[in-house]
Parts: structure tokens; sequence; C-alpha cells
């Protein structure tokens, strides 16, 4: 571990005082200094602890798209020892009930539209609702919703509150591999000690640049590109900015026309998002239009990224070098790390180890396998989440012995380069969001007229992913692919809805265990996502 690194999120927040009106966060054409943060910060710290009652451990859940309020919120809550629960603002109302009532949450901050969802399973759950951005329209003015411009006491101090590195800080939801999604519990060492990490490795890219290379003549600036309710967005990028006082650029949602305009006005130099997004980016119309000569760095993580965007990155910007990461919400996004030139000469290689993260590959038995060998990749650090939310058995299965199974299967190369090859979970992965394929299943079995259901990912251009499905309907009923499409929307999160359907009337492929033959399903689909002719009906 870093022996010298803050011991909890309220050190790492309490070195943004010392930055007084230096320019934070740029949301469209609001810009809010560090002192405009932190002020609100204690406020929101006093508002909650003094007045709502939150103590040290109680959950308090954030609900909306990315605005500067999302970050006021985390950096409140985690200051006084409170958990910051990041929910989904994609989730269906059903999803987002279910949620404050895994966690128990005692408040959620939401905005006008997560306050719509969630306002019937609040009031029945017994979650104080705190609203954010909810404007003149009536629905904002709704009974037992505290409007955040209204009820912020600014002027007050900060409760102090002594907070410990073992302490839980956050819980972000994952989805699972058998239905619901899993909350993964932080403490504020894992948090912290994954921010000392990439600084770390900054501070090693820097080094490895040499005495010779061409200084960085722009302020660094990041763009926010993601949803900060995702650990990229609210560690690396958010945490990221926080702690090294650099500008960042929110943006509400992804829009690659609008990103460039951003850029250019902003002087952006720091592009973190997944692949999809940086194809969006560079396959723009407009892109020519914009001065992106900036950006020192375009890349991200969350999906591989295919060897030709990384010489498109490299070969389309003035000065930007392509770069990538691998890490999971279970190690608060850090993880092996490749950029700049290794980029370059180890295109398929997701990087390398840093000195707090051990990686190891293993067999089925869990024993390490030589170099170049393949097998499930393991990780080591203090950067790990301690568990599960209330679900000891998956803590069990995933954490062993301090190490973290990742569900991944690769290799390590002689020089210690780290190749994603493949998953061992059941799993498509759409444009850097994970889908469990049984949570989809889940909700289409719910459907009157199915009898066999399976969900996998197939290929796309953009996406890396998407999600498929074939469906084997009940003797003599009838269903459509337009209805099943419908009935998951009702239950899941859009981008959980299967955009491929094949509805088949001869039993799935099976393997004499009775395990449905999901390699054969995908190979019925041709490179369009469609199935097979012959199969479906």
């Amino acid at each position: 571990v870093f022996v010298n690194g803050p011991a909890s999120l309220r050190q790492v927040f309490d070195t943004a005082r010392a930055r007084g009106d230096a320019r934070f966060l740029v949301y469209e054409d609001e810009r809010w200094s560090f002192d405009d943060v932190m002020r609100r910060v204690d406020a929101l710290g006093s508002l909650l602890a003094v007045t709502y009652g939150v103590g040290k451990g109680d959950r308090v859940a954030i609900g909306m798209r990315n605005y500067p309020e999302w970050v006021v919120a985390f950096a409140a809550v985690t200051s006084i020892g409170a958990i910051s629960v990041s929910l989904n603002a994609w989730w269906t109302d059903e999803e987002l009930a279910w949620a404050l009532d895994d966690c128990g949450a005692a408040v959620l901050i939401a905005d006008r539209e997560r306050i719509d969802r969630t306002h019937a399973a609040a009031a029945a759950l017994g979650v104080r609702l705190l609203g954010v951005r909810l404007g003149d329209d009536p629905s904002g003015h709704r009974a037992g919703v505290d409007r955040w411009d209204e009820v912020l006491p600014l002027g007050a101090p900060l409760p102090e509150v002594v907070i410990a590195p073992d302490d839980d800080a956050t819980i972000l939801y994952t989805s699972g591999t058998t239905g619901r999604p899993k909350g993964a519990v932080s403490t504020h060492r894992a948090v912290t000690q994954a921010l000392m990490g990439y600084s770390c490795r900054a501070a090693v890219d820097r080094l490895r640049r040499g005495p010779g290379a061409p200084p960085l003549t722009t302020e660094p600036a990041f763009i926010l590109i993601v949803p900060l309710f995702h650990v990229t967005g609210s560690i690396p990028v958010m945490l990221g900015c926080f702690a090294s006082g650099v500008k960042l650029v929110i943006m509400y949602k992804w829009d690659p026309e609008r990103a460039l305009e951003l850029i250019e006005r902003e002087r952006v130099t720091n592009f973190v998002g997944v692949p999809t997004q940086s194809w969006d980016l560079l396959q723009s119309p407009r892109f020519a239009q914009f001065d992106t000569s900036s950006l020192v760095s375009v890349g991200g993580g969350g999906a591989p990224a295919p060897p030709e965007l990384v010489r498109r990155v490299s070969s389309s910007f003035a000065k930007a070098s392509p770069s990538i990461g691998y890490g999971m919400t279970e190690t608060n996004a850090y993880g092996p790390q490749n950029g700049g030139a290794d980029y370059l000469t180890h295109p398929t290689s997701t990087g390398r180890a840093t000195p707090i993260l051990e990686v190891e590959i293993r067999d089925d038995a869990g024993e390490p396998v030589p170099v170049g060998e393949r097998g499930e990749i393991w990780f080591k650090g203090p950067n790990l989440i301690r568990g599960y939310w209330n679900r000891p058995d998956a803590t069990a299965e995933t954490l062993v012995n301090g190490w973290l199974r990742t569900g991944d299967i690769g290799r390590i190369d002689d020089e210690g380069f780290v190749y994603v090859e493949d998953r061992a979970k059941d799993m498509a992965l759409r444009g850097g969001e994970n889908v469990y394929c049984a949570e989809v299943e889940a909700a289409i079995y719910e459907h009157p007229a199915v009898h066999e259901a399976a969900v996998f990912g197939v290929p796309h251009e953009r996406l890396g992913e998407e999600v498929a499905a074939v469906v084997v309907p009940l003797s003599g009923a009838t269903v459509s692919a337009d209805d099943l499409r419908d009935h998951v929307a009702a239950r899941l999160a859009p981008y959980k809805v299967p955009s491929r359907i094949a509805v088949w009337h001869d039993p799935l492929p099976r393997n004499p265990a009775g395990k449905v033959l999901k390699r054969d399903l995908r190979a019925s689909f041709d490179g369009g996502g469609h199935a097979a002719a012959g199969r479906a009906g």
C-alpha cells in the first residue's frame, strides 16, 4: 500500500479547500470553483447529519444524471462517514425501488426524473427525498420532497466526524450473474489507494517520456463523457480531478458533436470513456471542423479496443496518445493500464500492473499457470472491494484469500503485459455496460407465452457487443420479437433489452447435463446479429 496515502475521502476533499477560486466544474454555461463546491459540500453534510440525522454507516443514495450536484453529494455523504450508494440513472422504477430497499437507504438525493420514478417506493420504504434541479414542473413540488435550492444551509460548517480507513465509503451496484445486481462495497482505504495508484501510474508515464520529450503546454482538463454512477466516471475521472485540482468538464449525456465543441472550447486534454465513444468521436462528420490539438490522451476502458482504433487515435490527433485500462467495479476501476508507445507495440494488451497491484493467471483449481498460458485472471491489492452488501455467498465466490476472481480469461506474456481474451461469466459487454444474461433471461421468462429463453452477446461494430436472445414459445402460443422487447423494457434498463431476438420453434440445443449451448446459438447468428435461416420463426 501507499503508506502515506490519505486515510479517508474526507482528507482528499479537504485538500480542495486550498484551491479557492480555481475553476473545478464546468457544466454547460455554469462554472463552479473549488470554493463553490466545498461550500455546498459543507452545507449538504450539515443538512444530512444535523437535520436529517444521518450518521456513520447510514446509506445515502444518489440517483441522477451527470450534474455538479452529483459531485457535491458524493463528497458530502462520504465526508460525514455515511455510505454513498450510486444508483444507475437508466434503471426502471422497479430496479430503483429494489436497490433502495436492498441498501436500506435513509435518504435519496435525486433529479426530477428519478424523483418521479422513486416517489412511491421512497414513501413506502421511509426514504427521505432531496430533489435536485426540479425546476418549475409541478412534479418537482411533490409532497415529501425537499428542494435542494431551498433547504441547503449555505454557510453551515461540515460536522466533525472521525473516519477510519476501514470504514465503508461506497456501494456501487454491478449486474448480478444470477438475477439482481450486487452492491459492491468499498472502504475509504480502497478508494484512496486506487487514487494513489492512478497518480503513481501518471508519474511513471511522465518519467518514461524522458527529458527530451516536448513539455505539455496545456493545463490539464478532463471531459466527463461517462456516467458518474459508474466506477470509471466517479473514481478515476471525478475523484482524480478532485484530488489533483484539475478542471472537469461535465457532459449531461454522450453526444460526439457536443463533445468536440467542449474539447475545443475548454481545451480538454484527457478523454476517458469506452472504445465506442472514441469511435464516435473519430467518425463524426464534423470531426475536422474542431480544434482537438489540446488532447494528450484518448482512451479509457470498459471493453477491449480493436487494434485499428488504436492506430486511428494515434494518427488522427496532433498530440494525443491512445490508452486503455482494465478495471472493474470490484477494483475501483484500477488495474493494468496501457498507453503511449507500449500501446502501439502491444495493441491487443490491456497493459501491465503497477506497484500495489498483483496479477496472476490461474487454472480451474486456482493454481498459477506458467507464463503465456491461458487461465482466469486474479487480482490482489488494497484497492479491492471488501465484499458485496448483504451477499456473503457472492463475496466468498469472488474474493478468495484476499484475491479477486475477475471471471475473465487471459494470459500474461514474459514482459508482464496482460491480455484479456474471453469471459468465464455469462455476460454481454454492450458499449462498456455489463449485461448479465441470467438477469435478462429471468425477465423474459416472466412472459406468459415463453417456454425457453437464452440470452448472449453477439458482435457489434460500434458497441463491441449487443444483446441477443433466442426464445421458444409454449406449445400453441405465439409471441413476436417486438412483444418480447416491450416486455423486457418494462422491467429492465434500456441497455439490457435485447436488440436482436429470434423466435424458434425447435428446442434450444443443450449438452448432456442440460446446459444450453450458447456458443452454438451465438454461431447461428450472422455478422449482423440475425438468426440463421431455417430455425427462426
